[in-house]
């Protein structure tokens, strides 16, 4: 029988130079952590379905996680086999209630979202969202006079977003076809989480047509490395904060991008890095969450956004094709 793991170099790069940061024990100890995080902040009568993507993920927890020298990506090491990855996020069946849920409170920060979108592209156009799930920003994106599709392994996940008036493909970014090319890529929930992410910048490329962006958002490994160095008896609290209302404790990722291992990855792709800002999680209190739970979730979201990009806890990043000056959200040349 052929195992669920395998070895393999640095999933951005290629390159071998990779040491162990955390090991099993330490994952074990944030995922304790995790559910004492989010138990005291949500109802006791939550529904179960509706702790997805807070305490229960779709992927194990990892077996551990390494880094690579040359580029500093955060991984999961040893990897899930690709292949079975693409068959557990196939497979999953959300729940209607948990989707509805979810679609009406990432619906009202996608508004946002594509208004950025808007300013850093300078227009509205033709896009393709990979990962596209539920078909939340499609809704915001289209309202907004753009023409998104989606693109998304899930048949029930398309099956909602289509309940919704929208256009979604069955598949991976590789079922797309490139006789059609897109203004505009974007990878908002998903970038992390797949197989090979350097082959996917890759076949974005091949999508867009001249001049045309790709737009991601990435947990920050650096930000994750740096704060549960944190989460001893005395910073225990804010650490756990910081990385628990942005589900980077117990490490639900396959990556963690830096801004030196996305930077290098994209230009390896055939793009240069536009513009970057700081991000945080979108938010997650809804009804089922205590109500000073959701003030301090607010707050410690809105406090770490307003981070240097290198710092905050996701990355929102901007490509072009290669020759266009790279700026972060404080308008400075890197």
């Amino acid at each position: 029988m052929s195992t669920s793991y395998e070895i393999s170099p640095c999933p951005a790069c290629r390159a071998t130079d990779i040491t162990t940061v955390v090991s099993r024990d330490e994952i074990r100890d944030e995922i304790e952590q995790l559910w004492e995080f989010h138990t005291r902040r949500l109802r006791g009568d939550t529904p179960p379905m509706l702790l997805h993507d807070r305490i229960a993920f779709s992927q194990r927890p990892p077996v551990g996680i390494a880094r690579c020298g040359t580029c500093s990506l955060v991984f999961r090491h040893p990897r899930e086999r690709g292949d079975l990855l693409l068959e557990l996020y196939n497979r999953e069946a959300p729940d209607e209630r948990a989707m509805r849920a979810l679609f009406d409170n990432q619906r009202r920060n996608f508004a946002e979202q594509v208004t950025r979108l808007t300013r850093v592209f300078g227009g509205t156009g033709r896009g393709l969202e990979v990962g596209s799930y539920i078909g939340a920003f499609l809704d915001a994106a289209n309202e907004a006079d753009w023409s998104f599709v989606g693109v998304d392994v899930n048949a029930v996940a398309n099956a909602f977003a289509r309940a919704h008036s929208h256009d979604v493909i069955d598949g991976t970014i590789d079922d797309v076809p490139i006789d059609a090319p897109f203004d505009v890529i974007a990878f908002w929930n998903c970038f992390d989480q797949l197989p090979d992410p350097a082959a996917a910048a890759i076949a974005a490329r091949e999508r867009l047509r001249a001049g045309g962006m790709l737009a991601l958002r990435v947990p920050n490994g650096d930000f994750y490395l740096r704060w549960r160095k944190r989460l001893d008896a005395h910073t225990r609290p804010l650490a756990r904060a910081a990385l628990a209302h942005n589900n980077l404790l117990g490490f639900p990722y396959r990556h963690g991008f830096t801004l030196r291992s996305l930077q290098q990855l994209l230009e390896r792709a055939g793009f240069s890095m536009q513009h970057c800002r700081a991000a945080a999680l979108v938010p997650l209190a809804d009804q089922w969450t205590h109500g000073w739970a959701a003030i301090e979730e607010r707050l410690v979201k809105s406090a770490l956004a307003a981070l240097p990009p290198a710092h905050a806890p996701w990355l929102e990043v901007y490509a072009r094709t290669a020759g266009h000056t790279f700026q972060n959200s404080r308008g400075l040349s890197s």
